[in-house]
């Protein structure tokens, strides 16, 4: 017998019914580009609820890598989560906002219409860690108005752990931040070897993104950057850390988003022609999406569009 059969053999039958997600690096920001490690969208799976854009960076030494600097974009059709774990970014927006990023708590922009942000790490950051999330907006509110909401949750005690939730209810605890679609995202802190069960609503599909450590999920393990995907159906989860240190995993989850939508660069549309209609009009400094005030450059312009109509894409259920 091998040692890879041997290892096999020694691991506790995973739960089928998880499917684990890799991560791919992916450059972000333009010509000063970060590098992050993207597990939403991919073929295998669009969506986890409304979640449909996950983004994990860091621990990024900004002394080598310089950190963020994501000049004036815009966005339609959706919401922007931003969590971070250390560091701190400068965030600003055409709905007049300006705001920090700083770890454990949430900033939420509604793009509904169209706005335009940028997002840059402040001078006193030293390393930049954390995650940048999309959610997309239902049809009936995707042209929505401009909104911003901000949230510090307190940490919750779990037996062998803690939480923070950012949105949604978990562990007793509901975030006041609105959203368009049921949804749950939190940050989880697992300590050295425990183990931790959860109450769930059994109507949402569930993404565990694993931080640092490595988890079982629902009997499945989980490495350091994978997302782990769990269907409907399940009123508890148990999630155990398999290592000696502390485990940090992010826990997303929501109701089954039923449309199919196009995304496309910082755009979430239902069609070609949507994207291409926001396209037009970003160029175009369109006052749709407004302007943002105290950015020390210029804006973002848009990449070309491919040469084939963009498809809607939806999950395969």
């Amino acid at each position: 017998m091998s040692t890879a059969d041997t290892d096999l053999a020694a691991t506790p039958t995973a739960d089928p019914r998880v499917e684990v997600l890799p991560a791919r690096d992916v450059p972000l920001g333009g010509p000063r580009a970060m590098t992050v490690r993207r597990t939403l969208p991919q073929r295998a799976r669009t969506m986890i609820g409304a979640w449909c854009f996950v983004d994990h960076y860091g621990p990024d030494d900004i002394a080598s890598t310089g950190g963020m600097d994501v000049a004036p974009h815009p966005h339609t059709g959706l919401q922007t989560v931003s969590w971070l774990f250390t560091g701190e970014i400068e965030h600003r927006d055409s709905l007049g906002v300006h705001a920090y990023v700083r770890p454990g708590e949430v900033n939420l922009m509604t793009s509904g219409h169209g706005i335009a942000h940028s997002e840059v790490s402040t001078p006193a950051t030293t390393v930049l860690h954390g995650v940048q999330l999309w959610v997309a907006l239902p049809e009936e509110h995707r042209h929505t108005g401009r909104d911003f909401h901000h949230h510090v949750p307190a940490p919750v005690a779990l037996d062998g752990g803690e939480a923070r939730v950012f949105l949604g209810t978990l562990a007793g605890d509901t975030s006041p931040v609105p959203t368009f679609t049921p949804l749950l995202g939190a940050e989880l802190l697992l300590r050295p070897n425990a183990s931790v069960t959860l109450d769930i609503d059994p109507a949402f599909e569930h993404g565990l993104l694993v931080d640092t450590g490595e988890v079982r999920f629902s009997g499945t393990l989980l490495r350091r950057a994978e997302l782990g995907y769990l269907a409907p159906g399940h009123s508890t989860l148990t999630l155990t850390n398999t290592t000696g240190t502390d485990a940090r995993l992010v826990l997303l989850g929501g109701t089954p988003f039923e449309e199919q939508i196009v995304m496309w660069w910082n755009f979430i549309g239902r069609s070609h022609e949507d994207i291409a209609r926001a396209r037009e009009e970003w160029q175009a400094a369109s006052d749709r999406f407004g302007a943002v005030e105290g950015y020390p450059g210029d804006r973002l312009p848009a990449p070309e569009l491919p040469g084939i109509p963009l498809k809607p894409r939806g999950n395969v259920r």
